[in-house]
């Protein structure tokens, strides 16, 4: 048996590319899987539950049927931090808390969306801080769809542009970041995206102890999966089909 970790789909009605991809992931690649994780982004944007898209709604149905037989967790991103409960059970996903931690067949690991630990983006870590408010997301909830959608293609329309203007190393983790988190948890196993760069990174705590951060890669071009069993850990890349 095997756990699956995957992320920053972005799924949204123009790419509809990325949708069949995930659904045939979900027709295809899920036997012997326990468990299905997804760290948050499996939207591109999210303006409310109540404003589902046609294709949000049949992947939850989707989801759900799936869900029937292999439980899928989920960890909001930084694009779909709005997505709720409502949404949430028609899908059949069980929502964690941004960080959370699991026994990873013996290993002790931390998951998480992973924008919190880009420390060195101030700008956005205070944003973060803000949209996190409750009363911040009740009033956003409670604004008229229009002024939702037009929030929503603003907020994005700026994040390419801030993106464009920070270096790579801004728009990284902060490994006194990673460090601390690890510390915190007393794990010594993390997986995230966010950052699109996937890759298994090997480092040592201060004590010696081996430490290890997973980053799974984003679905722009080709779907990216992080496989975990008894053991055994790989990080795949399963090309679109034409």
């Amino acid at each position: 048996m095997r756990t699956l970790f995957i992320g920053d789909l972005h799924l949204s009605a123009d790419r509809p590319d990325i949708t069949h991809a995930f659904n045939d992931f979900l027709d295809s690649q899920l036997d012997d899987v326990q468990a299905l994780y997804i760290l948050g982004d499996l939207f591109e944007v999210w303006i409310g539950d109540d404003l589902a898209e046609p294709f949000a709604i049949d992947l939850a149905k989707k989801l759900n049927t799936i869900s029937k037989t292999i439980p899928v967790y989920y960890i909001h991103g930084n694009r779909d931090f709005l997505l709720g409960k409502d949404y949430a059970k028609k899908a059949g996903m069980t929502l964690l808390p941004e960080t959370h931690c699991i026994d990873l067949y013996g290993v002790p690991t931390v998951i998480l969306h992973g924008d919190s630990l880009c420390t060195l983006d101030k700008g956005y870590q205070r944003f973060r801080q803000f949209r996190n408010l409750k009363l911040a997301k009740w009033i956003y909830a409670h604004l008229p769809r229009n002024t939702r959608q037009n929030i929503a293609r603003n907020i994005r329309s700026k994040s390419t542009r801030s993106n464009m203007q920070k270096s790579v190393s801004i728009m990284d983790v902060e490994q006194n970041a990673v460090a601390a988190l690890l510390d915190k948890t007393k794990t010594i196993q993390m997986i995230h995206g966010h950052t699109h760069r996937p890759d298994i990174h090997e480092m040592s705590s201060s004590s010696g102890v081996a430490l290890k951060r997973i980053v799974v890669g984003d679905w722009y071009e080709q779907a990216s999966v992080l496989s975990v069993s008894a053991g055994k850990l790989a990080l795949s890349v399963l090309p679109f089909q034409k």
